[in-house]
């Protein structure tokens, strides 16, 4: 406190000047309109200023919650697309019955589950995901896993918590794919070179394939719906000892920035591949 008064009394002249002219700048602020106007432009100036820093830096640290709000949307609309619902055909039915029923019911064939990502690898020839879903969230293994801009690869082996996903940039890593416009089903596979593309294998060169058409998966697929995106078609390569393309596509997801993932759980999955098992068996 005594160096307070010590400082005051020091500096008793240039405080008091300090005082009177915020006195007389009010007074003019105050009773004249040009300058209350004035002044109230460049006082409205400063506080937006410092609001759009300060609503920039709330921004920033809301980051996380906001990204976790899109992913339960995105989840949210995925869950209603039409490819998730599939039923038998009932338009024609054989029946005894005098009435005639057709309840034209609709299956919810696919679930779909959001996970975050917690480990990613990219640059090996066998590269995996970690997510932080397990048997105790719903997931097993011989799932789907799609991200918010295309398919990522499918789910091997889990935990009770934890699942490690088979990325498209796997050298073991195969799924049928179509292409958008002419719906010429091939395979997809990676040949371990860039993490951007790609290979996609068995178009007929009969099938008109140009640079930039999409490549979607096809309803064939086990794992995927029908429709998800692979990728667009980089560039094209004719093999002259075969009557087939051997297509680059780049791939829609951008592998190195996956935060969140998709999990799509077949709900149809075990029993067409019990009837599949049970019909090799016969024929064999």
């Amino acid at each position: 406190m005594r160096n307070v008064f010590l400082f005051i009394g020091r500096h008793f002249n240039f405080l008091f000047f300090l005082v009177l002219q915020i006195i007389a700048l009010s007074f003019l602020f105050r009773f004249n309109k040009y300058h209350e106007a004035a002044f109230l432009n460049v006082s409205t100036e400063i506080t937006g200023r410092i609001n759009e820093r300060y609503n920039n830096i709330e921004y920033y640290f809301q980051l996380k919650k906001t990204n976790e709000s899109l992913v339960q949307e995105n989840l949210r609309l995925r869950q209603q697309l039409k490819e998730n619902y599939e039923g038998p055909d009932s338009l024609r039915r054989m029946i005894n019955d005098t009435i005639k029923v057709d309840t034209g019911q609709r299956l919810l064939k696919y679930r779909i589950l959001e996970a975050k990502v917690v480990n990613n690898s990219v640059t090996a020839m066998a590269n995996y995901l970690t997510i932080h879903r397990g048997f105790d969230q719903g997931v097993r293994p011989n799932m789907g896993v799609t991200g918010p801009q295309g398919i990522v690869g499918s789910v091997v082996n889990v935990s009770k918590n934890f699942a490690t996903v088979q990325s498209m940039l796997h050298y073991q890593f195969g799924v049928v794919a179509k292409l958008k416009n002419s719906r010429e089903t091939g395979t997809i596979s990676w040949n371990g070179q860039s993490p951007l593309f790609v290979t996609m294998k068995n178009i007929p060169k009969s099938v008109k394939v140009n640079i930039g058409d999409t490549v979607v998966t096809s309803q064939t697929s086990s794992l995927f719906p029908a429709n998800l995106m692979v990728g667009t078609i980089a560039d094209i390569v004719p093999d002259p000892s075969s009557n087939f393309y051997t297509l680059k596509v780049r791939t829609a997801t951008n592998f190195s920035t996956l935060e969140y993932v998709y999990v799509i759980d077949n709900l149809q999955y075990d029993e067409q591949k019990r009837l599949e098992d049970s019909t090799r068996k016969k024929i064999q």
